[in-house]
């Protein structure tokens, strides 16, 4: 588990009802400096709205959610990136009418310090401030394997190359915590081999990762730290090896019987 001093994120009692339905039910947890911690469970554990509410997408009905010593669950979603979390979606949501550099740099936007006028006026520190998005954009493109298709289109980028794009969109704007829902889906084999690396690379970076996926053998194999919910509750949580043989896991997975 984390160290005290090296939390990142605490999350406490989070709690979201929708109507009648409690999609996360009292779930406390901590998320570590440079971890790389999954969220896994069955379908409708509250995987997806965790992440909505860590990222202030969705707003707790209780709990609280502290990021860097700052609560953040009454904030919107772009106060809590500006603070330092990004986030991939299930969906690939890219800016197809774009070039592959134009949609990472977009990312910079919550670090960008010019406005119009200047932009209108092609002021000598707005062009200085342009050339360095560019190459803080087209290092992220490199360390996705990406700078060769700078020039091109998002929408000519096959699916598992669109996935990358998405993180090199999420790393440009120098996150704390970046947040991945369902990155492996679609991918390969050797996609997900080449993912599951580059997750690796990140988090020794320094750069937290959360990531929520289905397929058991790419976070098993990636992830520092597992939490496991089903119906909303948190039945686990630990190493992949505890997780793995944690009898609630296995009953939440295979059913009661195994």
């Amino acid at each position: 588990m984390a160290n005290q001093d090296n939390i990142l994120v605490e999350i406490s009692d989070a709690t979201k009802i929708f109507g009648g339905l409690t999609a996360v039910d009292h779930v406390s947890f901590n998320i570590a400096h440079g971890q790389l911690k999954s969220i896994i469970g069955p379908n409708g554990a509250g995987k997806s709205t965790m992440l909505n509410l860590l990222t202030g997408v969705l707003k707790l009905s209780k709990g609280e959610i502290v990021f860097k010593g700052t609560p953040i669950s009454g904030l919107e979603a772009y106060q809590v990136a500006s603070l330092g979390m990004a986030r991939t979606f299930q969906n690939v949501q890219l800016f197809n009418n774009m070039t592959v550099l134009e949609n990472v740099m977009v990312g910079r936007h919550s670090r960008t310090r010019q406005g119009i006028l200047s932009s209108a006026l092609r002021m000598p520190w707005q062009i200085k401030e342009e050339r360095a998005i560019v190459k803080d954009s087209l290092q992220k493109l490199d360390i996705v394997g990406l700078v060769d298709r700078a020039g091109d289109l998002s929408a000519s980028l096959p699916f598992g190359q669109q996935r990358l794009l998405e993180v090199a969109r999420a790393l440009a704007s120098e996150p704390s915590m970046i947040l991945l829902d369902e990155p492996a889906s679609g991918l390969s084999s050797h996609e997900t081999e080449a993912l599951g690396e580059l997750l690796k690379n990140i988090a020794a970076d320094g750069v937290t990762v959360v990531l929520v996926d289905h397929d058991m053998q790419f976070v098993m194999e990636i992830s520092d730290e597992i939490l496991v919910l089903d119906h909303g509750e948190r039945i686990s949580e630990g190493t992949p090896a505890e997780v793995q043989d944690d009898p609630k896991v296995i009953a939440a997975y295979l059913g009661e019987e195994a």
